[in-house]
C-alpha cells in the first residue's frame, strides 16, 4: 500500500503516527498491519511502554522454538548476527526461509521493532558483565575519543551492550560532582525541567496548558506528567554538573518533599506503618514481576508521593530484610516480607 495510505491505517494503532519517519512506516506497514488487525479482532490493543513478565516469557519462547526450527545454535548468533561472521550469510538465508520477524512477534501486540530490541536485550550475554572497572572507564573515553558515539562499535570492542557503554559514557563524560546538591545546581534542574514540560505540553496540544493562566505561561498540569518520560539525558546536559541518574533522583527528592508538604513520611512509627502498608498491597498485587507493579497507584501506601519514591523504599526494604534477595524472584521476595518481616513490623508499631 502507498505510504500514506499506510500512516493513516496504521494511525488506528499508533496514535503518535504522524511523528514516525516515511522509512519506519514503510517497514511498519510490512512487518506489522496485518498482525495488528488480527490483535483487534481478538480484542487485544497494542501496547508501548514497560514489558510484562508474561511478554518475556513469550518472547523467550518464540526465540527458542526458532532456534529449534532453524537449527541456529544460540541466541546471540540469532540476535547478534554481526559477531559471527563465518555464519552470518547461512543465518540470514535461515532467518528469511522462516519468516523471522513474523516469528520473533508472536503473540504479543506491540511493533516488531520493540519485540526485537527486547529479545536483544533479554540474550545479550554482555548486557550482564557487572561494574566498570577503572580500566574499563579509561578504555570506554579512549573509544569514544576514536569513534564518537558509535556505540555498537565500541560496544564489539568492549564485549558490553550498546545501551550499556552508551549510558556509562554518560556517567563519566564529565567532571561530575557526587558531593551535596548546590543551590545554583538545583536551580539550573528546575529550569530545564520547566523548559522540557514546557516544551512537550506545547507539543501535545495547546488544551493542556492553563486556560486560567496561558499569557503568563504558568501551567497546571496533571501531576503524573512531573516524573514520568521526562528527558533525562537532555536535562542532565543543561544541569552540566551531574549525569542523568543523579537528576532524576533529585527531582523525585524534590517532588516528595513538595508533595508531602516537608512532613517526613519514613520515620518513627510513621515509617513502621508505611513499610506495613507497602507490604501488604504489594502481597495483595500477585505481581509475577516489578513490570507488573504500578508503582504510582501504590504510593498511597506511604503518602502523596510520586511512585519512583515508593519503587526506591521497596528496593531498600528487600536489600536490608531478605537474605539472598539476589537469588530470588519477585514473588519470592514479596512472600518473604509478607510472611517473616511484616508479623516483625507490626509488632514494633
Amino acid at each position: 500500500i502507498d505510504l500514506d495510505t499506510a500512516r493513516q491505517e496504521l494511525e488506528e494503532f499508533i496514535p503518535h503516527v504522524r511523528n514516525i519517519s516515511d522509512s519506519s512506516i514503510k517497514k511498519m506497514a510490512g512487518r506489522d498491519l496485518m498482525r495488528f488487525k488480527e490483535f483487534k479482532k481478538q480484542g487485544m490493543a497494542v501496547k508501548f511502554g514497560r514489558f510484562t513478565h508474561k511478554e518475556n516469557i513469550q518472547i523467550q519462547k518464540n526465540v527458542e522454538e526458532f532456534l529449534a526450527l532453524t537449527g541456529i545454535d544460540s541466541a546471540e548468533k540469532l540476535l547478534f548476527t554481526s559477531r559471527y561472521p563465518e555464519d552470518k550469510d547461512t543465518i540470514h538465508r535461515l532467518k528469511t526461509e522462516h519468516h523471522f520477524c513474523e516469528k520473533i512477534s508472536e503473540g504479543i501486540p506491540r511493533p516488531w521493532r520493540l519485540i526485537y530490541y527486547r529479545a536483544r536485550k533479554m540474550f545479550d550475554p554482555n548486557n550482564y558483565k557487572g561494574r566498570y572497572t577503572a580500566e574499563e572507564k579509561e578504555q570506554l573515553k579512549k573509544y569514544q575519543a576514536l569513534h564518537g558515539n558509535d556505540w555498537k562499535k565500541i560496544s564489539e570492542l568492549m564485549s558490553r551492550s550498546n545501551l550499556s557503554v552508551a549510558m556509562k559514557f554518560s556517567e563519566i563524560k564529565s567532571a561530575i560532582n557526587y558531593g551535596p546538591w548546590t543551590k545554583e545546581e538545583t536551580q539550573r534542574l528546575m529550569s530545564a525541567i520547566k523548559e522540557v514540560m514546557k516544551r512537550k505540553l506545547k507539543a501535545e496540544s495547546t488544551s493542556s496548558l492553563s486556560s486560567l493562566d496561558q499569557s503568563s505561561m504558568d501551567l497546571w498540569i496533571d501531576r503524573e506528567k512531573l516524573y514520568q518520560q521526562l528527558p533525562w539525558t537532555e536535562i542532565e546536559t543543561k544541569v552540566g554538573s551531574r549525569y542523568w541518574r543523579q537528576c532524576k533522583q533529585k527531582w523525585n527528592s524534590i517532588l516528595t518533599s513538595k508533595m508531602s508538604r516537608g512532613q517526613p513520611l519514613y520515620r518513627g512509627t510513621n515509617g513502621l506503618q508505611a513499610k506495613i502498608n507497602l507490604i501488604k498491597r504489594l502481597y495483595e498485587t500477585k505481581a509475577e514481576d516489578t513490570s507488573e507493579v504500578n508503582w504510582d497507584e501504590l504510593s498511597n501506601a506511604i503518602g502523596d508521593v510520586p511512585g519512583a519514591y515508593v519503587q526506591t523504599k521497596f528496593y531498600r526494604l528487600k536489600v536490608s530484610c531478605v537474605p539472598l534477595w539476589r537469588r530470588k524472584t519477585f514473588p519470592e521476595v514479596v512472600e518473604y516480607l509478607y510472611e517473616k518481616k511484616l508479623p516483625e513490623l507490626e509488632e514494633k508499631l
